[in-house]
């Protein structure tokens, strides 16, 4: 299921990631710290998240559930596709050699994406 994410839904995506269901108070009060979002903030996020389909809500309770319908590793893999295409012309090495250029990845951060190259070589 292809989802896209703006940066506040993403926020919100990370909350329900990390521990789901939750309701719409209990995400308010694990994201006011970093957003200084109210509630209703956060009420229009659901709503907006809900009907594009990366979250749905349980309202058999007497609270409002919310869950994620897409995982944090299909979210990623999208994010990742949609960079290189629109970025990096759909080249992987252009991105590594953004990062290398910039400073944004480390020796040890290399060296995994090296034993990851060799491994899947080997496949």
């Amino acid at each position: 299921m292809a989802v896209q994410c703006t940066e506040a839904e993403w926020k919100i995506m990370e909350v329900l990631w990390e521990d789901a269901p939750r309701t719409m108070p209990e995400i308010t009060k694990a994201l006011f710290e970093k957003t200084g979002w109210s509630r209703h903030t956060v009420i229009t996020l659901l709503k907006r998240m809900q009907e594009k389909g990366s979250i749905r809500v349980d309202e058999s309770g007497p609270v409002k559930k919310y869950f994620p319908l897409i995982s944090q590793e299909e979210a990623s893999s999208q994010e990742t596709k949609k960079l290189l295409s629109h970025v990096f012309s759909g080249k992987a090495s252009l991105l590594v050699q953004n990062l290398v250029d910039s400073g944004e990845i480390t020796l040890k951060e290399m060296e995994e994406l090296m034993a990851l190259i060799r491994k899947e070589g080997k496949k």
